[in-house]
């Protein structure tokens, strides 16, 4: 599996965008689960299919697009208000980088490493075997490093955003049972991570929300930045709310980028973090 997606990580990311649209609409058309589920979390934030259609191909070329990011050279990059960054790594702060499903979340990380300085980023490791080692091996890049979803990940976090480093996450992936609070998410409660909070407050990094679009015709991303509005309360349920929020900003920057398929309603698993 690891030298066919190298072999494919040669592809231009024209084609892989075109390929990508076509599976996009496949797993559309032959899975009543992801297709139901796409629908309801469209329904939900307020938009019907007209609205979003763009995004069953976007999901495709998320897909397609994977094996470039992990193996292959960044493709190009603009960035949208770098001068954010540049502020606070001036100031020699941490960086705390929140990033919903939305766009090329893979790229964002690449780029900031590629141009910036050193980043950590935090995965889920999968539940097979053989996945779960070419995904612990493929995120490593010049000055990125990726932890997993552990104390000993999350100790890693905290010394990079000590030492003024950046760290990024996804904070509308579900976390394991314990690891976070209910808190509305375009209306509809989900299972949140406490865990930006925490960063930001035992670090005193600062917070910025990115998102990485995807151009068309495959002509690369676009990196967007913007600040988080207001400090992060210490209460987790108040900060959860507060995250949420601006994820939806986001979200609604871009509908038709954003990952509707994907299962944020559901209940949390029983995990072992260590």
């Amino acid at each position: 599996m690891k030298r066919l997606l190298k072999l494919i990580s040669g592809w231009p990311l024209p084609l892989l965008h075109f390929c990508g649209a076509g599976v996009g609409w496949l797993a559309f058309l032959l899975s009543p689960t992801y297709r139901r589920r796409f629908l309801e979390n469209a329904r939900q934030a307020g938009y019907g299919f007209g609205q979003v259609r763009r995004a069953v191909a976007e999901a495709g070329r998320l897909v397609a697009e994977t094996p470039r990011l992990w193996f292959g050279s960044t493709p190009a990059v603009q960035w949208d208000r770098p001068e954010l960054i540049e502020a606070l790594r001036a100031q020699g702060r941490g960086i705390l980088f929140l990033t919903p499903h939305l766009g090329c979340f893979e790229v964002t990380a690449q780029a900031y490493a590629a141009r910036f300085g050193a980043i950590t980023v935090l995965y889920r490791p999968a539940r097979k075997e053989w996945l779960r080692e070419l995904v612990a091996t493929s995120r490593d890049r010049p000055r990125m490093s990726a932890v997993p979803t552990s104390l000993a990940g999350v100790r890693q976090m905290l010394r990079a955003l000590r030492a003024g480093e950046a760290v990024g996450l996804l904070p509308d992936q579900v976390p394991p049972a314990g690891l976070g609070v209910w808190a509305p998410f375009f209306g509809r409660e989900a299972y949140t991570m406490t865990l930006p909070a925490r960063l930001a407050q035992q670090t005193g990094a600062a917070v910025l929300l990115a998102w990485g679009e995807r151009l068309p015709r495959g002509r690369g991303y676009r990196v967007h930045l913007h600040d988080l509005e207001g400090d992060l309360p210490r209460d987790p349920q108040a900060a959860a709310a507060q995250v949420n929020a601006a994820m939806e900003r986001l979200v609604r920057a871009g509908p038709d980028q954003y990952l509707w398929g994907y299962a944020r309603y559901k209940q949390p698993r029983e995990e072992l973090v260590t």
